[in-house]
């Protein structure tokens, strides 16, 4: 128990956050650095005054900001005991100090008979969560809204949130923060292709490498919601208000005595340095948590552009062979490979394989792969069945929805994994193929919403149940296969979050290889996760997606800069185009070092014509950009264009990696540096920058800088 009317500085990696217990523990600040002497003042000015027409006393803003402490936007709590006690009254019990960057709050409401439990762990990066537990009473605790809920400053007057769709995931939209609530609920059952994925709210005009912002995320891979909120009274002193919690649906959590819920994590990032900061410190805790791989990423191919369902083990092991041939560290089986498959219309669910396609079992293409040196990859939807299934007939109970005739999507429905008995039949059978095959990584894909995610066994609603027993089912295979890898795919992109990381090795980005696509949806799923964690691959010429053609120089440059990968019928190939993905596999290696560990950096240009995003080291010493033409732009000419991350006090020799591209001009001769190699301070690059050509649409060239000796 500390002290409980001393203000609490919580501090790392240039971020501070000061709570203030008494009369109600409430934010002072959260943002850049304070010094400790710096609190008392920021303690004794913590009140705006009284308003007109406002209450007797001045508006303060609690860590649990409600209706009943002055707060007229979107509680931090909200339940009922039968339509009882729906005014929150939790009041401070005790406080902990577990370590200098955690702080525990206990609290207890007496009229309700909740315990609540709110902690705060700083690690530059604020991780915020909130327990609830229901003592004795007569009715059931239905918990409404479970929230976190921080200020931010006034200066911050613009947000920025994401949407999309299949193949289009993580678009920006950006908007002034106007007075009102912008709120984003995800009702999907999963995180979504649609999903608002981060919010942020920052100064005027902020960009990549400008102005200050605050951001949250919902570490969570089911229902949810984020919002910024601006009243004309403000938020106590503050300007605003950033939220994030899961989104519960009627009845969904309902505790009884002695039960208790734990809201999922939420992130609050604060950056000076505008979005470049914000990723630097998401992916450096990233690269920390249990999950993150301890192993180099291996180079992918994955065959279902290859073969979709057309499963011929001859056809495949010969893939496998010209896999190796140019690289190939793990080849993974997709879609097709078990009973009763097809097509898209049967068979999920029944995870046994297919003895007609693999008259020998997966056995011989499994031991194929490891004697090529490759590590073998198996595709399975374990959330979801097909009506025309074993299981579907044996176990109609089993899925989830109380509906007797649910609409289908994508010919499947969702099994009820909230069930022990089917989840305990998954797991079985997914860890005999594992077992029996010699898997080493599972690409585990979620290809629809979950709508009316009703069980019938309890009659609930069982989104949160069907989360928490997906994650455990994850856990519990790597926990009987320790090395096994786990990759978050949901039909492309639409179960990419903090939540499912904690327990996957890496994601699916998105259905598309569409280079042009590509950019733009790495580009910002790169907002939070490292590159090394996103899945990247190159597709044939003409992409199966969008039906654009783009040249093999543009795919490969596009998929460096990620957890690389093929997804290409090599039959196909010439023998030029394989040698140009020999020397791809090998510049990938080479710089996977650096690629796989470093900053993300972009630069802020005006349109959208071009694009400068790269990776410096950690040191400042190595790094590497891709300087990507996207579409005509206004320029007829090459202008510099400074090149951001780099150690102003350190010379730089520049030079064009052209094993996988090279400018493809759209001007009659590129800049003359470009026969470099040139030399360079960093001070000169970050400042005044290097003119870069103007190339045709669907070109990237690829510089590396590397520091010269003192």
């Amino acid at each position: 128990m500390t002290d409980s009317r001393a203000p609490i500085h919580l501090r790392s990696a240039g971020v501070s956050v000061v709570v203030v217990p008494s009369p109600e523990p409430r934010i002072l600040h959260w943002g850049g650095a304070l010094d400790d002497s710096d609190i008392g003042a920021l303690e004794d000015s913590s009140t705006g005054g009284q308003a007109y027409s406002s209450f007797d006393l001045p508006r303060i803003f609690p860590l649990l900001p409600r209706e009943r402490s002055g707060w007229s936007g979107r509680p931090s709590l909200a339940w009922h005991r039968g339509g009882q006690f729906s005014d929150p009254a939790p009041r401070l019990a005790a406080i902990e100090r577990p370590d200098a960057e955690t702080v525990v709050f206990r609290y207890a409401d007496a009229a309700a008979s909740v315990d609540l439990t709110l902690r705060l762990d700083l690690f530059g990066i604020l991780h915020h969560s909130i327990h609830v537990s229901a003592a004795e009473s007569t009715d059931p605790l239905d918990l409404v809204a479970v929230r976190a809920v921080l200020p931010v400053p006034a200066e911050a007057t613009e947000i920025l949130d994401f949407t999309g769709r299949w193949t289009r995931e993580r678009h920006p939209q950006r908007q002034p923060l106007g007075y009102g609530a912008h709120v984003r609920e995800n009702r999907r059952g999963r995180t979504g292709h649609d999903s608002a994925f981060v919010m942020v709210a920052g100064t005027p005009g902020f960009g990549f490498r400008t102005g200050r912002v605050w951001a949250v995320h919902t570490a969570w891979s089911g229902n949810s919601e984020l919002a910024a909120e601006r009243l004309p009274e403000g938020a106590g002193v503050h300007g605003a208000a950033l939220s994030s919690g899961e989104l519960l649906l009627p009845g969904e959590i309902r505790l009884a005595p002695g039960e208790s819920y734990t809201s999922p994590e939420t992130l609050f990032v604060f950056s000076a340095s505008g979005l470049d900061g914000l990723s630097a410190r998401v992916h450096a805790w990233l690269r920390f948590q249990p999950a993150y791989p301890s192993a180099p990423r291996p180079l992918v191919l994955n065959t279902w552009e290859a073969v979709y369902f057309d499963h011929d083990p001859a056809r495949l092991g010969d893939l496998a062979r010209l896999a190796a041939s140019v690289g190939v560290e793990r080849f993974v089986l997709d879609d097709g490979w078990f009973v009763g498959r097809p097509d898209d219309r049967s068979g999920l669910g029944d995870w046994v394989i297919d003895p007609d396609a693999w008259p020998d079992g997966l056995g011989p293409i499994a031991d194929l792969v490891h004697d090529l040196g490759m590590q073998f990859g198996l595709w399975f939807e374990p959330e979801m069945v097909n009506p025309d299934s074993r299981l579907a007939r044996e176990h109609p109970d089993w899925i989830l929805s109380t509906d007797e005739d649910p609409a289908l999507w994508r010919h499947q429905l969702v099994l009820d994994l909230t069930r022990r008995e089917a989840w305990e039949h998954i797991l079985e059978q997914m860890d005999a193929v594992i077992t029996r095959t010699g898997i080493d990584f599972i690409k585990w894909d979620h290809n629809r919403d979950l709508h009316a995610a009703v069980s019938r066994a309890t009659g609930r609603a069982s989104v949160h149940a069907q989360v928490e027993a997906v994650y455990a089912l994850m856990d519990e295979l790597h926990t009987r296969h320790p090395s096994l890898e786990i990759e978050s795919c949901a039909s492309g992109g639409a179960r990419v979050d903090l939540g499912v990381l904690a327990h996957t090795q890496r994601v699916w980005a998105s259905d598309t290889n569409d280079p042009i696509e590509r950019q733009a949806i790495q580009r910002w799923t790169g907002l939070l996760l490292p590159p090394e964690l996103v899945g990247a691959h190159i597709g044939p010429e003409r992409a199966h997606t969008t039906h654009r053609s783009a040249s093999l120089g543009f795919r490969m440059a596009t998929a460096l800069f990620g957890h690389a990968g093929i997804e290409w019928d090599l039959a196909e190939c010439t023998d030029a185009e394989l040698d140009a993905l020999r020397a791809w596999s090998a510049l990938y290696r080479e710089l996977r070092p650096l690629l796989h560990s470093g900053t993300t950096v972009r630069a802020d240009l005006s349109g959208t014509a071009n694009l400068l995003h790269g990776v410096v080291a950690p040191d400042a010493g190595h790094a590497v950009f891709a300087w990507v033409q996207a579409e005509t732009g206004p320029n007829a000419a090459a202008v510099r264009v400074p090149i951001p991350g780099l150690d102003p006090a350190s010379r730089y020799l520049i030079r064009e990696r052209d094993e996988l591209t090279s400018a493809d001009p759209h001007q009659v001769l590129s800049p003359a540096w470009l026969d470099g190699p040139l030399s360079a301070s960093g001070a000169m690059l970050c400042e005044a920058g290097l003119p870069l050509p103007v190339m045709n649409p669907g070109s990237a060239l690829l510089l590396e800088f590397v520091r010269e000796p003192a």
